[in-house]
């Protein structure tokens, strides 16, 4: 079997092969732009196994892998790094360095979500740049609002509250500024609502995410977003893998005994992060235990920020649990000390 480890970079690669049967180890540097890198993968005698390090400008190399029929590993950066004992980093280190982790069976690799499922993160990435854009601009309309006198908060975007907005007597310029927000602002809605329909239709389709959606402050974008983000529970052993997966656990510095806790890490997808956020925003205002929950760390600490990260850190528990309850159908079981009633779920069984 051929194993390639390969230190993959925008415009090129440096990878190490190994022929198992023979033992031969050989280097090359591979140019992307020329096409030498497809010649390569194109003239191996055979399907390869080939490992990387977890980047986002390898899509296109995924699919020239698959169309050769090769088989691809992607790894775990960090961990990678981690293993590599040496201080000496060049480019044909860390290829060999790959494929002594491919060789040993000890390559951390990670999953790779479907192209399917891709495609529909970068829906939800366009859709939180465009909220994030109109966000902005919403800003700003205020800020003009509100150095003419006029302060309407949310009542700013009613019919009445833009026709005060558009009434307002400004300079030649700052009504220029004013004329085109307005005109932004006009395009950006309708785009948004359009992938808002997009998000709805697809968290329908998938059972997991409308079971998320039972939890009182996760809408269709939250619960799709999760169900896309984490992928198949089963990879999270607990709960407190997917935390810190989700870059929600606290980072710590602890020695000698003492145990010091900082900031979370925000590790992982800050997208998903924003929306769990959110989503505990809305979650504390109908959910009593969250509620509480939230009101108790803000007057312990004093700070609003740290209840909003910490209701967050305890959706994300709940949705996992919840997805986990998806992903495993009700098993039979008796209650306790009684062998003919059966618990609720369980179905009689005939003997």
């Amino acid at each position: 079997m051929i194993i390639i480890g390969c230190d993959f970079h925008t415009r090129f690669q440096k990878i190490a092969m190994v022929d198992t049967e023979i033992g031969e180890i050989t280097k090359r540097r591979l140019e992307h732009g020329n096409g030498e890198a497809r010649a390569f993968y194109a003239a191996l005698p055979g399907p390869a196994r080939v490992g990387m390090e977890a980047t986002m400008n390898a899509q296109w190399f995924e699919r020239l892998l698959q169309e050769y029929h090769h088989e691809l590993w992607v790894g775990d950066a960090a961990q990678i790094r981690a293993a590599a004992v040496r201080k000496q980093k060049t480019d044909d280190r860390d290829a060999l360095h790959i494929l002594d982790l491919l060789v040993r069976d000890k390559f951390p690799r990670i999953w790779i979500p479907s192209p399917e499922n891709r495609d529909l993160r970068q829906m939800l990435r366009h859709r939180d740049k465009l909220v994030r854009i109109r966000t902005s601009v919403q800003n700003q309309l205020h800020a003009l609002a509100m150095s003419q006198g006029l302060c309407r908060k949310a009542k700013l975007w009613t019919k009445a509250g833009r026709k005060e907005l558009e009434g307002l007597p400004l300079d030649p310029w700052a009504s220029r500024r004013r004329r085109e927000l307005l005109q932004l602002f006009d395009q950006l809605d309708p785009q948004i609502d359009e992938l808002d329909k997009v998000v709805i239709q697809e968290a329908e389709k998938r059972p997991a995410a409308v079971h998320l959606m039972t939890q009182q402050g996760v809408g269709p974008v939250t619960a799709l977003a999760f169900v896309l983000t984490v992928g198949p529970v089963e990879r999270f052993p607990t709960s407190k893998h997917l935390v810190s997966y989700l870059g929600l656990n606290p980072s710590e510095d602890s020695s000698g005994g003492r145990q010091r806790l900082g900031a979370i890490s925000k590790q992982g997808n800050s997208m998903m992060r924003h929306l769990l956020s959110e989503a505990a925003q809305t979650a504390v205002k109908f959910d009593p235990e969250l509620r509480r929950d939230y009101l108790r760390l803000k007057f312990r600490r004093g700070i609003s920020g740290v209840a909003k990260v910490a209701i967050a850190r305890k959706l994300a528990v709940r949705l996992y649990w919840k997805l986990r309850e998806a992903a495993q159908p009700n098993t039979a079981a008796r209650m306790q000390g009684s062998p003919t009633n059966l618990m609720v779920g369980e179905s009689p069984s005939r003997s």
